[in-house]
């Protein structure tokens, strides 16, 4: 055999071998598969509960869990340094869609609004909802920016990190997307606490987001704010926004009370939801669908699942070594903690109505592919086996700085 034969024949094995090294380092046991069963345990609740409400719209969902799957499994299979290269390239990509939204002279056929908002752009076979891909981004540029770093660790150094939460937010604020928006800053505080962030700036720089998230509220429609007004009108035991702004708010608390315990059969919890007239009930309103058909013990059951997603999520981040992939855990985790409890909450009466999605369960292409992205970095995170020695990734003792 020639040496260049021989040479070709060497690399080719290698090539093979680290592939077989990679499906190996996939496929055996390790927190991550926690959390891709609890999101196929709440994509396939999610498929019974659009079932039941919109039946049309079942086998569109049931693409779009196949697609979210294949995506996870591709996004698993990189070594994640390689997110952490992409992560400030793909904030400028997002950022210039973001802002393609919101110019008016755009056309219809690339930026359709829907019920007044400019949320998606359209790719001829499909529309894209930049918000959702921009969530991730932001944790990726978040996680690169304060890896190995002690920046953070003054009250100076944190302002940036806040400024990269703000910038998203108040364009996605302006579409307008209140929901979606509100998740960025529980998931800024909770990565800056798993990079040791001190207990006493972290609270300035909230208080300092809050005031600076306070400047935003006149970027508000006015529709929103009446939802808001409807939500303490409700608390007061005032009823009379009932019939208008706060009907969707009102008919949801009325399913959810008749789900009881144990929820009813099939057909009488379609015909209940049916002839409530509940808007959007197979996305936003998909938690009241399943407490109508599944009563207290379907929330349980999805609290349950949900908890299991996040107690995942946070054994990916406690194993990894990597500073990156352990920040990126923690913000995937509690993101999807967070979204859970403000759709729940929009439910229950708790939380004003947003428009936001119930993760994996909530019917909507980009939300379901976006959700199961997360899942593939928490997968290709959890895969990579603790290291022998590595450097040392944060700071949390409170003596001076180094």
């Amino acid at each position: 055999m020639s040496p260049i034969a021989a040479t070709w024949t060497s690399s080719s094995r290698t090539r093979s071998a680290t592939r077989s090294s990679r499906l190996v380092s996939l496929l055996r046991p390790h927190p991550g598969w926690l959390c891709v069963g609890s999101a196929l345990v709440l994509s396939l609740l999610g498929m019974a509960s659009i079932e039941l409400s919109e039946p049309a719209m079942a086998s569109k969902h049931l693409v779009f869990l196949a697609i979210g799957v294949a995506v996870a499994g591709l996004v698993a299979w990189p070594n994640p340094d390689l997110y952490r290269r992409l992560a400030w390239p793909a904030a400028l990509v997002i950022l210039g869609m973001l802002i393609l939204l919101l110019v008016p002279v755009v056309p219809d056929s690339i930026v359709r609004p829907r019920n007044g908002a400019r949320r998606w752009i359209s790719l001829v076979v499909t529309d894209i909802q930049p918000s959702e891909l921009a969530k991730i981004v932001f944790m990726l540029v978040l996680a690169s920016t304060l890896r190995f770093r002690r920046t953070h660790r003054s009250l100076r150094g944190l302002l940036p990190t806040l400024i990269i939460a703000l910038v998203p937010m108040g364009l996605i604020l302006m579409e307008p997307d209140l929901g979606t928006a509100m998740l960025f800053l529980p998931t800024l505080l909770a990565m800056l606490v798993a990079a040791g962030a001190r207990y006493g700036d972290l609270l300035k720089v909230t208080l300092i987001g809050l005031v600076m998230a306070s400047a935003m509220l006149p970027m508000l429609r006015p529709h929103q704010r009446a939802r808001i007004m409807a939500l303490v009108a409700q608390v007061q035991g005032d009823t009379r926004y009932e019939n208008d702004i706060g009907y969707q708010g009102a008919r949801s608390m009325t399913l959810v009370g008749a789900g009881g315990v144990e929820g009813h059969d099939a057909t009488h919890a379609s015909m209940l939801l049916r002839y409530n007239h509940l808007p959007e009930r197979h996305n936003d309103m998909i938690f009241t669908v399943i407490c109508t058909r599944w009563g207290v013990w379907g929330a349980l059951a999805t609290w349950g699942a949900y908890m299991g997603m996040m107690l995942g999520g946070l054994l990916v981040a406690l194993r990894s070594t990597d500073p990156f992939g352990r920040l990126v855990a923690v913000g995937i985790s509690v993101m999807l903690m967070a979204q859970m409890l403000i759709n729940s909450g929009m439910a229950l009466g708790i939380f004003p109505i947003t428009g936001m999605t119930l993760p994996f369960v909530s019917y909507g292409g980009s939300s379901l592919v976006v959700n199961w992205i997360m899942v593939g970095l928490l997968l290709g995170i959890s895969r990579r086996p603790p290291r022998m020695l590595w450097r040392e990734s944060f700071q949390f003792s409170s003596g001076a700085e180094r």
